[in-house]
């Protein structure tokens, strides 16, 4: 019935490797069930090979720490990982932050083997910073003092040493062992060096201010337009011309909007309509930011016949307005099958009214036949089925919630499901007091009936967890509190 549009590198979602990818609850009921050989090789599969599609949005680091925990599973695979030759040939953040997080996770459980490996990762290993902010928050002060020395010999003593070392200083997340390491006063030396390398920091900063490449105030409508064409610039490698290219266009709408006046208007209309791609992009976007009574025509003249880049951009400034002409518009659009239909859509589902339900509910069915369970607009196609209260969408929701590899969207489906599927708080909302999302786990914890045994037990334990989010813990005490009646 729906596309199985899944990450070749995601297990089916029926199986227990499936299941742990997701974070989904059933899979730590179901590691907890299977032999422990095979319960301990998926998840020693996650942790070497993190599933996530997005790693600094979802979570996973908790979830798979209390599995690690509850298995008994041991510092040993996670160490090999860490260890291994390919930690210096590949340097990616994302090869190493899991296990680091979830060692993290299991210090505050109190695993010492788990600390000590982050302390010799911290000292040793590629990616140090990560597992410096790991203990920044779990370790004593004389143990992040010991470390400062072996960190400051990664940085020579150099200009381009004292550089890197400002990059680190500044992109810290944790600052603590920074700070003991500058009051140190057993290292004298260290202390002048970081106080040294402060001080160029906060002066750098200032300079750059000071010598911004934008738009100078005074520039015309036709020089902003031109800027917006001109290669965006960025020193990193690893830097997306795309993303830049769209970062280039919003800073060009946002100039426009300060330098731009209604005697600009027909300057404007005309970049929108024929100008090169850059300025036809920008031009469509501060249009749209204002409502002007000719920017639907051109955005869909735009998604019609423009090159890629530019309907992109018109899609995207359509999605920016908030008029009821827009509104009016994109009902006119949804019934669609194109990327300007979706879009439609969306903002039906994000304003529209109960007239809409059946657009909306049309064009979630659509995407994830055609597209699959992780298409890009379907976390605000589910807001919308939560939003309208679409009772029929419930099916595609369930099949949404089994089938996603964002565990991000599936607790937005649970959310949806809890608004429109009258049999979720006995099914689905159980195994979501078990799920990676702390926001799922707080949605089950409210709304998860109590009439199955294994709630009330669940419930206590994350009462009791010290590793548990406030949110869910509040949750929580709403529902264990005992009644009055009760004495």
């Amino acid at each position: 019935m729906f596309a199985e549009n899944v990450d070749p590198d995601t297990a089916p979602s029926g199986t227990l490797l499936g299941l742990l990818q997701r974070g989904r609850g059933d899979g730590t009921l179901h590691a907890l069930a299977a032999p422990r050989a095979e319960a301990l090789a998926a998840l020693h599969h996650c942790l070497l090979h993190d599933p996530r599609r997005d790693w600094q949005l979802e979570n996973r680091s908790l979830y798979y720490a209390r599995l690690h925990r509850d298995l008994q599973a041991g510092p040993a695979e996670l160490e090999a990982h860490l260890f291994a030759p390919a930690d210096r040939l590949d340097q990616r953040e994302e090869r190493t932050g899991l296990a680091l997080s979830v060692l993290g996770h299991l210090t505050s459980y109190g695993d010492t083997r788990a600390r000590d490996l982050l302390r010799r990762y911290a000292a040793e290993g590629t990616n140090w910073q990560w597992a410096l902010d790991e203990l920044a928050v779990r370790d004593d002060d004389d143990a992040l003092r010991a470390l400062g020395p072996r960190t400051l010999e990664r940085f020579p003593r150099t200009p381009e040493g004292d550089a890197q070392l400002a990059t680190a200083l500044r992109e810290a997340y944790e600052p603590r062992p920074w700070r003991l390491w500058e009051e140190d006063e057993r290292h004298p030396e260290q202390r002048a060096r970081l106080a040294a390398v402060r001080e160029t920091q906060s002066f750098d900063r200032w300079s750059r201010q000071l010598r911004t490449p934008g738009p100078r105030p005074g520039w015309s409508v036709g020089e902003v337009l031109e800027w917006a064409g001109q290669t965006p610039h960025d020193p990193s490698p690893q830097a997306d011309p795309v993303l830049l290219r769209r970062a280039r266009e919003a800073a060009a709408a946002r100039c426009l909007g300060a330098v731009a006046g209604p005697e600009d208007r027909a300057e404007l209309l005309a970049a929108a309509d024929r100008g090169p791609d850059a300025a036809r992009g920008a031009a469509l976007r501060h249009l749209a930011e204002r409502d002007d009574p000719a920017v639907l025509d051109l955005i869909e003249a735009a998604c019609l016949t423009a090159p890629a880049a530019v309907a992109e951009a018109a899609r995207t400034a359509f999605a920016r307005m908030r008029g009821p002409a827009a509104l009016r518009r994109s009902r006119r659009w949804a019934d669609g099958e194109d990327e300007l239909a979706t879009e439609a859509a969306v903002m039906l589902a994000r304003r529209g009214g109960a007239q809409d339900t059946a657009q909306v509910l049309g064009a979630l069915r659509r995407i994830v036949r055609s597209e699959g369970p992780d298409a890009p607009c379907l976390p605000a196609l589910v807001d919308g089925a939560e939003r309208l209260a679409i009772e029929c969408a419930a099916p595609v929701l369930r099949h949404l919630y089994r089938e996603t590899a964002s565990s991000q969207l599936r607790g937005r489906t649970a959310a949806a499901l809890a608004a429109t599927d009258p049999k979720f708080a006995a099914g689905f909302a159980v195994e979501c007091l078990w799920d990676c999302e702390e926001s799922t786990r707080e949605l089950a914890a409210r709304v998860a009936t109590t009439g199955d045994a294994r709630v009330v037990e669940r419930l206590r334990r994350l009462a009791a967890d010290p590793a548990e989010e406030a949110g869910v813990q509040s949750a929580i005490r709403g529902r264990l509190r005992p009644h009055p009646s009760h004495g």
